[in-house]
């Protein structure tokens, strides 16, 4: 017998974040960006997917900057390193190996190289499911941002992923 649980939780991981369709990358990894507003230059080290759509991170003289699509004006050239290709892309699905007891397949929502080294964002836990109704008992202050208290997003290495096959 199916555990509906399971399904829903299975569906949740390997659907489009958040009932929204994927769109593509405004720039490539490692790719040289121009950010208008602070003027400064810099190369794209990583993407994630947030509310909003892809948030970049640019490696700058300034230190690493989070910006929208919106505001970066892209140069179409990438910066030559000779680095290992990442093993996943962007929207794969791929086995977690920390999945606990749930689905292990989840999505790949985020990348990016840092100190030499890939790192892939996946959900690590599905939304918990609240009534409106229930408050709960919690001895921390509450976030000004609903739902936000735990990020379900984690970053990982090559090795806690493998291939879906």
């Amino acid at each position: 017998m199916t555990n509906p649980i399971d399904t829903l939780e299975t569906c949740w991981y390997v659907s489009p974040p958040w009932g929204q369709e994927v769109r593509a990358i405004a720039v490539s990894l490692l790719e040289k960006v121009y950010l208008p507003s602070p003027k400064i230059a810099g190369y794209c080290c990583g993407v994630e997917w947030s509310d909003d759509g892809w948030s970049y991170s640019i490696a700058s003289q300034k230190g690493i900057i989070s910006v929208p699509d919106s505001e970066i004006i892209a140069s179409g050239q990438l910066q030559p390193l000779v680095i290992a290709k990442p093993q996943f892309r962007l929207g794969q699905l791929v086995n977690f190996r920390f999945a606990n007891d749930g689905p292990k397949i989840r999505m790949i929502l985020g990348m990016s190289f840092i100190n030499n080294a890939w790192l892939y964002q996946v959900e690590w836990r599905s939304p918990a499911l609240r009534l409106s109704t229930d408050e709960g008992v919690c001895i921390f202050p509450k976030s000004t941002q609903q739902g936000k208290f735990i990020n379900r997003l984690s970053w990982v290495t090559p090795h806690d992923l493998t291939e879906v096959v």
